[in-house]
């Protein structure tokens, strides 16, 4: 009899929870969480992200295009395609595809991260910002320190530092090792004058991430500050060997040499 109690109440408990799971369908998990079949736009989606990690943004462009004539519903190919055209200088064109994903997968956190990118260049902080918490509310999303980073890359803009610092510390206790955030935490500590945490953030970014010319003239300056005039000329000097063209190298002009 002891038995045949227990059986009736574990399989209570199956079907309790078997309710909340089927009265909760409007979950935040989206399509993340459903079994979803193969698309023949899959590969060219793909393809279309290794040409722009190339650079040849005409055959990805191509690529994707392709894609989306094979299934015009697929959320990732506009999503891509948004991205693409983004880079591309394509404004209107990227918030066509961007729009048409979200109508797609509104619950993609991926998505949601990449248009609140957009937003933010575009100026529109407040809006950018609800797209990134969108995004972080989706617990099966595989990189929120990405959404974190880049909510906090816009806040600077406004500006906001402190709330910039608050993403940019949730996403290294999330992924430790994050190059992006590693930077911005670099410029946070030397714009506070904390020039020596400055160059523990940049050592960290260097032990993960290849130089930039932009993580090299922070090098410059943390340097600078500290009063090391040798590592501030070797950083100098691999600016202007490396990158002579870049912006950046202009603006040696405006740190005195020790």
């Amino acid at each position: 009899m002891k038995h045949s109690i227990t059986a009736v109440a574990m399989f209570s408990l199956v079907l309790l929870f078997s309710g909340c799971q089927t009265a909760n369908v409007r979950d935040n998990t989206g399509d993340l969480g459903v079994q979803t079949g193969e698309s023949p736009a899959d590969i060219y989606v793909q393809l279309g992200l290794a040409y722009m990690q190339e650079g040849r943004y005409d055959v990805a462009l191509r690529k994707l295009k392709h894609g989306i004539e094979l299934d015009p519903n697929h959320a990732q190919a506009h999503n891509v395609l948004g991205v693409l055209y983004e880079r591309l200088g394509e404004t209107e064109e990227a918030e066509t595809h961007y729009r048409k994903a979200l109508r797609l997968a509104p619950k993609d956190p991926y998505i949601r991260n990449a248009w609140g990118s957009f937003l933010c260049k575009q100026g529109k902080y407040r809006e950018a910002d609800e797209q990134f918490d969108l995004a972080l509310k989706n617990p099966l999303y595989e990189t929120p320190w990405v959404a974190l980073t880049n909510a906090g890359i816009c806040a600077r803009q406004i500006p906001d530092t402190k709330k910039a610092e608050t993403y940019f510390r949730k996403a290294l206790t999330l992924n430790k090792t994050f190059a992006s955030a590693l930077y911005q935490m670099a410029r946070i500590s030397l714009e506070k004058g904390n020039a020596l945490t400055a160059r523990g953030y940049l050592e960290r970014y260097l032990s993960v991430a290849k130089h930039t010319p932009a993580s090299l003239l922070l090098g410059v300056r943390i340097e600078h500050a500290l009063g090391n005039e040798d590592t501030e000329a070797s950083y100098r000097l691999l600016l202007q060997r490396k990158y002579p063209d870049a912006p950046e190298v202009q603006q040696l002009d405006e740190i005195p040499q020790s």
